[in-house]
């Protein structure tokens, strides 16, 4: 039986960091992660919007998740932003 690992994405006004089911701490090479069935796609489409855009945060992490819904089927089109 395999065993699910969890992951965390943890952050600050200073530091991102996502921690794996291992206790890894893990600093991006980008200033974007991303987690989930649909994670690598919105990544990489979160990555194309802060090198080419001046969208805020909210809108990146938004368009980033709907971009990864139109290619990953296990991926919610249906986005709620919540900062706080």
């Amino acid at each position: 039986m395999q065993k699910l690992q969890a992951m965390l994405i943890a952050m600050d006004g200073k530091d991102l960091l996502l921690v794996s089911g291992n206790g890894e701490v893990i600093a991006p090479d980008e200033d974007v992660l991303a987690i989930g069935s649909g994670g690598n796609f919105a990544q990489a489409a979160a990555v194309a919007l802060i090198r080419h855009t001046e969208m805020d945060a909210s809108a990146i992490a938004k368009e980033a998740v709907g971009i990864a819904s139109g290619i990953d089927i296990f991926t919610n089109e249906h986005i709620k932003v919540s900062e706080l």
